[in-house]
């Protein structure tokens, strides 16, 4: 059938980037020998005609080539196909079949409609892939099952016969998932399903794994029907399921699982991309590690965890015996859940992050770098493992030297910089060797100027070399913006004046190279300094006029700080207010307070806007320049910004915080914040939420 494909006009049919012609190429190189060719065709297919899950009418053209492939047992790769196919399908099973959908070229759409319609009538097929000799091919189709079969009572009958008719521990919990995703889509199949989960969980003679699988997924389909014993069950089970991990064999540091196949493989020193800054290539190496899947149960867990969702005692105990496993596998997996749960609810979290300190172990540094890398996210959450912290860096520079930070060793090397940044973001003065290390042996010193800022009292130390490396910097090379702009933002937290010559050099040499937000960045960072600064104020001066916005803004805040004379600065203020820097400019008027009383009346314009932060930046400056008078309207506007947008709040409190008792019609909200057991505010970061609940409670208190 592949012959068939010039049959088709494809060019008058579109996918996200444009015309379709070059979809039947791809679907040619799909069925190629050669590997390369055919990872690049499916690349090129996901993206473009099937792009972020979107489905075409090109995507639904080439559904009847996809079939016929996936049944050619020459087809190379038939397991991928399928697997394609069954992403389409799903897809469009999840849009609502009513809505109308346009197609990039703005024509109405029915593909998710006929895709499924499609699918549906190929369902046989699927029943045939699922009982294929080869396993890929079987473990991509089985979801497939659940998905587009619409006789309840055959698909539990095929499912059934599939569970012993499986080996792997893989295709054997994927069985017992699809069992559970037709009993969500069936309600005809609904019964039967739960009936054979049922049995399955309560089975002693059951293996394990089937049983655990069989547990959550009757949790997923009813979590109404939790019981007390599911989660001991649960841990019971993951037990059993775990073997004790392996000795650890010489020279093979990464995590190994006693339950399975492993994801992971030792990691390597990778070759520096060319042109590309380290933060950069880092951030992409994070990605693919925080993608990867160690242990086999491990996206079971992650399914009762999301039907746990708000009881969070249970789940921190099954957190915790996560994290406790004798599998390596299974404790390295269990770090992100327990990551994921600290950064979503309230409440007292110091088992679980003990639990994670747990895992800095010396003979497991791929675990240990996870482990601190969690905890270093969690700050201030994370206070309760610091002492664990210190040790642990304290172990690793006792057994291989005060440079362990720069070690050749991958794996060491970055479980101990990660522990390093951890205690950094605590503000412990016993990161401080290792920070030197970097700034000194110019080993991934990028990874040490990131948390140089929270070492404040170590400023003497770290200001020479920072402001070494910020003299050093190159403005007229290319990523200059990322070095710079983290060596400013280092020195502006640790607010050692000597750094402000350095600074002042770095914004005239920006500016120098035009590059504005550089320069805008060093400003903020002088403006920080206050009055220290006002040796730079013959360069602040005339940027205060700039035409590049950014710069402009910078440099009239700076102005403000340095010299403190509202009849320079309000005027361009003003004028800012109607630039996209309106936030900025209405935040420093606040801070000149009543001698900028000019622009009141600019301010309460401002109270009317459509978009809720400019409301909020407008009435905290209203109070700070025109107070009591402005209480009612500035009250309303913050209030009702706040419950219009959850992430406004911790901008709200901190006015509200300033208000005294003004604020009393504010309290009914805040006590219902304090009460809220998710976090909240902007990012849904651990510092903010904590510093949000913190000001709700001082509120509390005072007006109590």
């Amino acid at each position: 059938m592949i012959n068939e494909l010039d049959s088709i006009d494809w060019s008058s049919m579109s996918h996200a980037y444009g015309p379709a012609s070059d979809v039947p190429v791809w679907l040619r190189e799909m069925a190629s020998a050669d590997p390369e060719v055919r990872d690049k065709a499916f690349s090129h297919f996901y993206s473009a005609a099937h792009h972020q899950g979107d489905v075409y009418p090109c995507t639904v053209a080439s559904l009847p080539f996809l079939f016929d492939m996936a049944q050619d047992a020459a087809t190379p790769d038939r397991a991928s196909i399928i697997e394609l196919l069954v992403s389409i399908g799903g897809e469009s099973m999840d849009r609502d079949a009513d809505s109308v959908y346009i197609s990039p070229d703005g024509t109405e759409s029915t593909a998710h409609v006929d895709s499924v319609a499609l699918m549906r009538e190929s369902a046989d097929l699927f029943v045939r892939y699922a009982a294929d000799p080869e396993p890929s091919v079987r473990r991509a189709a089985t979801e497939g099952l659940g998905l587009f079969l619409d006789d309840g009572d055959r698909a539990v009958e095929i499912l059934c016969g599939r569970l012993p008719a499986e080996s792997g521990i893989v295709e054997r919990l994927l069985v017992v998932r699809t069992m559970a995703d037709l009993a969500l889509r069936l309600p005809a199949a609904h019964a039967a399903a739960m009936a054979w989960l049922d049995t399955l969980a309560d089975d002693p003679t059951s293996s394990p794994d089937i049983r655990l699988a069989a547990l959550v997924h009757r949790a997923r389909c009813a979590p109404q029907d939790i019981g007390c014993d599911a989660v001991p069950t649960a841990i019971e089970l993951l037990r059993r399921l775990t073997a004790p991990a392996p000795e650890n064999v010489p020279g093979n540091e990464a995590c190994r699982s006693g339950s399975g196949d492993c994801a992971c493989t030792a990691a390597t020193e990778q070759p520096a991309a060319q042109n590309v800054p380290p933060q950069v290539a880092a951030a992409f190496e994070d990605l693919e590690r925080h993608n990867r899947v160690h242990a086999p149960t491990t996206s079971l867990l992650r399914t009762f965890h999301a039907v746990l969702d708000s009881r969070v005692p249970e789940r921190t105990t099954l957190l915790t015996a996560q994290l406790r496993s004798p599998d390596p596998a299974t404790r390295y997996d269990a770090i992100r859940m327990a990551q994921d749960l600290i950064l979503a609810w309230r409440g007292d979290h110091r088992e679980l992050v003990m639990a994670v300190a747990h895992c800095l172990l010396p003979e497991d540094p791929y675990t240990a770098a996870a482990a601190a890398e969690c905890l270093g996210s969690l700050a201030p959450v994370a206070e309760p493992a610091r002492e664990t912290l210190a040790s642990y860096v304290a172990e690793h520079r006792a057994a291989h030297g005060p440079d362990v930070w720069a070690t050749p060793k991958p794996l060491l090397r970055r479980a101990h910089q990660e522990a390093v940044r951890a205690l950094a973001h605590l503000g412990d003065p016993r990161a401080l060797p290792g920070l030197l290390t970097a700034l000194d042996s110019d080993v991934d010193a990028w990874r040490a100027v990131q948390v140089a800022g929270y070492m404040r009292p170590a400023a003497g130390e770290l200001v020479p070399r920072l402001t070494r490396r910020l003299a050093d910097v190159d403005f007229s090379q290319q990523w200059t913006e990322m070095s710079a702009g983290a060596l400013v933002s280092a020195l502006a937290e640790l607010r050692d004046p000597a750094a402000v010559p350095t600074i002042t050099d770095a914004v005239t040499a920006a500016v120098r190279h035009e590059e504005w937000r550089i320069a805008a960045s060093a400003l903020n960072a002088l403006a920080s300094f206050g009055v220290a600064a006002t040796s730079a104020l013959e360069v602040v001066h005339p940027l205060a006029d700039a035409q590049d916005v950014d710069l402009r803004m910078a440099a009239t805040a700076a102005l403000w700080e340095l010299e403190g004379d509202p009849e320079t600065v309000v005027p361009r203020l003003h004028d800012l207010l109607d630039t996209y820097h309106h936030h900025e400019a209405a935040d420093v008027l606040a801070r000149i307070g009543p001698p900028a009383a000019a622009v009141l009346p600019r301010l309460r314009q401002m109270l009317t806007a459509n978009y809720e932060w400019t409301r909020v930046h407008a009435a905290a400056a209203l109070w700070d320049i025109g107070g009591d008078a402005e209480t009612s309207a500035v009250v309303q506007t913050l209030l009702g910004a706040w419950e219009h947008n959850e992430a406004t709040s911790n901008h709200v409190l901190a006015c509200l915080n300033r208000m005294g008792h003004a604020v009393a019609p504010a309290l009914p909200l805040i006590r219902k914040e304090l009460a809220l057991p998710r976090r909240s505010g902007r990012f849904r970061s651990t510092a903010n939420d904590e510093d949000l609940q913190d000001t709700c409670r001082a509120i509390v208190a005072r007006l109590a």
